[in-house]
């Protein structure tokens, strides 16, 4: 259970999917088995997303800067194909059949890398990963920032009753441990509202890119962010979603039980009233991107 740090405000800080959990409406077994079973390849045998998932017939992968976002997704690797989503007790979750990819990444032994979170682990890692440093950098929904480069420096979080206050109280530590702690940190105060805040909003279908995410801030909220992108010659774009959920657990790529023939890819619009995803229904739709 996250942290309550601020009066009414913060009182939605059970933040990201601490009451997600509860995939609300999922699709019946009497309208699945309507379904035609899905025609993309899935590759078993590879270990990256843009790898293992082929796109739908006349459609192909779209590309991605080396130094992107996007491609550090693409190319994140991957649990062997079957994986189980593991909670951050290393118990597996009850529902196994809403997913077809497990990212090789793990989900720490407390319950804080829930769904708002794994968002931010992976920004965190990809700016991590090509040296930004100074990008790394999450508000508490608090709105009280915290950034990486005052973190290693030794500055820590005090919080006493809705108050939160800002020392330096340890030594320098740029450590990949420290980076851990940094955002296990984060986790406990950060989630969908502030990560709502922190993106700006999507509003054309064809400007969704991989590392885009799919939000509901709030209390309860959610959030999957684009995983993959592929495009036909119209130019019209499918997409892979992945999440984190609640409990905190592995983060993983979702199957499309809507639309078995493309599943796992979506068919996706900015401006539908709603969009539903294997676990969550998004209403409205708020697409946004960092």
């Amino acid at each position: 259970m996250k942290k309550i740090i601020s009066g009414a405000v913060i009182t939605m800080v059970l933040l990201g999917c601490t009451q997600d959990k509860k995939p609300s409406k999922r699709p019946s077994h009497e309208t699945e088995d309507l379904m035609p079973v899905s025609s993309v390849q899935i590759n078993k045998d590879k270990n990256t997303i843009k790898e293992r998932f082929s796109p739908p017939k006349d459609y192909q992968w779209q590309e991605e800067k080396q130094d992107s976002f996007g491609y550090f997704i693409e190319n994140f690797k991957l649990k062997p194909y079957g994986s189980q989503i593991l909670r951050y007790d290393g118990a597996p979750i009850s529902t196994q059949d809403l997913h077809e990819a497990v990212f090789d990444i793990d989900t720490g032994n407390k319950d804080l890398q829930q769904c708002a979170d794994a968002v931010i682990r992976m920004r965190a890692e990809y700016l991590y990963k090509i040296k930004k440093t100074d990008d790394i950098k999450f508000h508490f929904t608090s709105g009280h920032l915290l950034t990486w480069n005052d973190y290693k420096n030794g500055t820590r979080a005090f919080v006493n009753g809705n108050a939160v206050s800002f020392r330096k109280t340890a030594g320098f530590d740029d450590s990949y441990q420290g980076f851990r702690n940094y955002l296990d940190l984060i986790f406990n105060y950060a989630g969908t509202i502030s990560l709502n805040k922190e993106t700006q909003p999507v509003l054309k279908s064809s400007d969704l890119k991989t590392g885009d995410i799919l939000i509901t801030p709030g209390s309860p909220g959610h959030v999957v962010f684009i995983a993959g992108v592929c495009q036909n010659k119209e130019g019209k774009k499918l997409f892979l979603l992945s999440e984190g959920f609640t409990p905190a657990q592995s983060i993983h790529l979702l199957s499309n039980p809507f639309q078995k023939n493309i599943s796992p890819w979506y068919d996706l619009d900015v401006n539908a009233p709603e969009t539903k995803t294997a676990r969550y229904i998004f209403k409205p739709t708020n697409f946004r991107s960092f």
